[in-house]
């Protein structure tokens, strides 16, 4: 390779060549960062594979790339969170089988409103992140993935519920080609650390609105601290019958369309929400909930997203089943440590 980049003259290389040697160099490029197949359980909840389907991360912890540093100060109107992107837990073993990306600190600078306002709609989230958590990793629940590789087919698989082999971690966590770990569903270490291993309403994150972000529990009274805590429900259920377009087949919740909206049929609305007190906001707060059933994050905002949290760059890309939107932020030095907001 570096002979072709001095002047002396070569004889150009014929196609076959050339393409013998492309094949090679790809063969080794897949064969370095395609690791064994993981043995034993793993993944999500330590329960294996999702329906059999996903290939999990491999059972036990990896190692990160180093130490989870995050600063979140107020500036002006807004809460400015800087971040490495590190998590403050062990990830999974990465790179995976179904994920073959190394996790590496990142550069993140967002900032959300201090006093977030409720809109009459709901805005639907987009290819970027939903939010960040307290320890600096985002929340992206999304995924660059559609029916027959076309955005335009309007059938989004979904990276939890789908079938896709993206190599999630027991944190539901799993990482971008940029380095970028980040979750798509329930933060297992992350809710761990902020409950100490119990039941109890803690904070876990700040949306892109600038909303706080709690989950699994909330209070069953909305309007009581002192009232029992309970896991939430999402409102969203599984359509019945089959798709009349698109895939076919029956509802399974492979795809983001197989699930509907039903008012009443969990705690929250369709953003994933609901009005309530909470520790941090006694008087009572407009505030997201993590679940353990679809859509997992929310997938819409019930104020308006703040525009650091688009990306930026070129438009998100596919490599092999896993999900690649670029985080706007490319692999570097984090931030240096700072005093995180309680």
């Amino acid at each position: 390779m570096f002979a072709m980049l001095q002047r002396t003259p070569i004889r150009p290389p014929n196609t076959l060549t050339v393409l013998l040697s492309v094949l090679g160099l790809s063969a080794l490029v897949h064969a370095q960062f395609r690791p064994p197949e993981p043995k034993g359980p793993g993944g999500r909840g330590g329960g294996g594979e999702q329906k059999g389907k996903q290939y999990a991360a491999p059972a036990g912890d990896g190692q990160s790339a180093g130490k989870s540093q995050v600063s979140i100060t107020v500036e002006g109107g807004f809460r400015v969170i800087r971040a490495n992107g590190l998590p403050d837990h062990a990830p999974g073993q990465f790179p995976n089988r179904g994920n073959p990306h190394l996790v590496t600190a990142q550069n993140y600078n967002y900032r959300v409103p201090l006093a977030p306002k409720e809109n009459a709609t709901f805005t639907k989230l987009v290819m970027h992140p939903f939010g960040i958590a307290l320890n600096g990793v985002v929340f992206d629940p999304g995924a660059a993935e559609w029916w027959q590789m076309d955005p335009r087919s309007g059938w989004t698989l979904d990276p939890i519920s789908g079938s896709q082999k993206l190599g999630v971690d027991r944190h539901n966590a799993h990482v971008q080609p940029s380095g970028a770990y980040h979750y798509h569903a329930l933060p297992t270490g992350l809710i761990e650390l902020r409950t100490g291993g119990k039941e109890r309403v803690a904070q876990v994150g700040w949306a892109a609105d600038g909303f706080p972000i709690y989950g699994p529990w909330d209070y069953s009274d909305a309007h009581s601290t002192n009232s029992a805590v309970k896991r939430m429900k999402s409102s969203y259920r599984l359509r019945e019958g089959t798709r009349a377009s698109g895939p076919g087949e029956k509802f399974d919740g492979s795809y983001v369309e197989d699930f509907e909206f039903v008012k009443g049929a969990g705690d929250l609305d369709e953003a994933n929400g609901r009005f309530g007190v909470t520790p941090e906001f006694p008087q009572g707060t407009y505030h997201y909930v993590l679940t353990e059933n679809f859509p997992f994050i929310p997938r819409q905002f019930k104020g308006t997203p703040e525009s650091s949290f688009f990306r930026r760059g070129p438009p998100p890309m596919r490599f092999g089943a896993a999900d690649v939107g670029f985080k706007g932020a490319p692999p570097g030095k984090g931030p240096p440590p700072g005093k995180g907001e309680k």
